[in-house]
């Protein structure tokens, strides 16, 4: 005999689809290989420039922002895998003044919804890379660095199907008078 599956949260919602739970791992790992290159660059490595080229990155201001940004992106996508998991239908209790409060669908569906955008837009032209003259890269490294950013062009999209299972997930419970915040 089998067990019934139970498809609610301990917070009374309903559980979110398994392709959104894997949309939401995934968004974390398209942004992975682009920042271990950036941060290859913070290292020193010149990771597909050529000695020229290379240059530009020595400094501590560049060095700084290209570590910024890798840390930055990836918390960021990090951030997605709360549209499927309790911590962002009910803010975790250890987080000064709004632990425990339910979180409004819609105080993650907005910010969501506007980061799906900016980042489909923002990332569409990579898939333009190889277009583009890199006279400061090697041919290899062109054709590396290409590679390792065309992951990006799928982080918006995820981001927006991922958005919209939890706009619809947290809309039914909030019309069936569950979500009562």
């Amino acid at each position: 005999m089998s067990t019934p599956v139970i498809n609610e949260t301990p917070n009374g919602t309903t559980r979110p689809p398994r392709w959104a739970v894997w949309a939401a791992h995934l968004t974390t790992l398209v942004v992975l290989p682009s920042g271990l290159w950036r941060i290859a660059l913070v290292l020193g490595y010149p990771a597909g420039y050529t000695d020229e080229g290379f240059t530009d990155f020595e400094s501590l201001g560049a060095k700084v922002w290209m570590l910024t940004l890798s840390v930055v992106c990836e918390l960021l996508a990090l951030l997605t895998i709360g549209l499927v998991r309790p911590w962002g239908e009910v803010v975790p209790r250890w987080i000064p003044l709004i632990g425990g409060r339910v979180v409004r669908p819609m105080a993650a569906v907005v910010p969501a919804a506007l980061g799906a955008l900016a980042l489909t837009v923002l990332w569409a032209d990579v898939a333009r890379w190889w277009t583009y003259p890199h006279d400061d890269m090697t041919g290899t490294g062109n054709l590396v660095v290409g590679i390792l950013y065309q992951p990006l062009l799928l982080w918006g999209p995820l981001l927006a199907a991922v958005t919209v299972s939890y706009y619809r997930r947290r809309a039914s419970t909030r019309s069936c008078g569950i979500d009562a915040a």
